[in-house]
């Protein structure tokens, strides 16, 4: 596992276009399927993760209640699925149902998204307004698998509330940390590494 942190992909950046599978329904999910909500949350996950493992089922609770406020939520997988098969479509369908999620969780088997997104680390957060602007790209919050710091998702907390109620999100935003994106060898983006 190779630590890493987010890109910090240029504010007010347009959200990247997606056509994805969604393994646990079988149906395919496009980024056109979000329009309308006032905000929408594009998070890059794994399964595998031990980062992503401790902030799990507190972001399914925290996406439940922001889904109710009318905020579109959205995982996504991008691991390369051959040299990690705990990240495979069916495994994603099973941590569906272990979680709660009750957003769609994608699978980027071409890792084409992951790369327009310039997704990093799983977990990496992307909060875009209604216009589908980059409004926050950072941390869930200060806690960390190693570190005796409760989850409380209060640094996105704070970016969907802003957004919601039309105020900016703050400037200071600190990188996400976690497990590299596993890429496809020879489909390493030029910022990995």
């Amino acid at each position: 596992m190779a630590l890493v942190t987010s890109t910090m992909l240029a504010l007010g950046t347009e959200a990247p276009d997606f056509s994805l599978p969604e393994p646990s329904t079988g149906e395919s999910v496009s980024l056109s399927r979000f329009d309308g909500a006032p905000a929408l949350l594009v998070v890059f996950l794994s399964n595998h993760c031990p980062f992503v493992k401790h902030l799990a089922d507190h972001l399914a609770g925290v996406a439940a209640e922001y889904q109710a406020r009318g905020v579109a939520v959205v995982g996504i997988n991008a691991n390369d699925v051959a040299n990690y098969p705990d990240d495979s479509p069916a495994k994603m369908a099973d941590e569906v149902g272990r979680r709660g999620y009750t957003f769609p969780y994608l699978f980027d088997e071409s890792q084409e998204v992951a790369k327009a997104y310039r997704a990093a680390c799983t977990p990496d957060f992307f909060v875009f307004d209604g216009d589908r602007r980059l409004v926050y790209r950072g941390q869930y919050d200060g806690s960390r698998p190693s570190l005796d710091v409760p989850v409380t998702g209060s640094d996105l907390r704070t970016a969907l509330d802003a957004v919601l109620v039309g105020e900016p999100a703050s400037g200071e935003q600190v990188p996400s940390v976690g497990c590299n994106i596993k890429w496809k060898a020879g489909n390493e983006p030029g910022w990995f590494g």
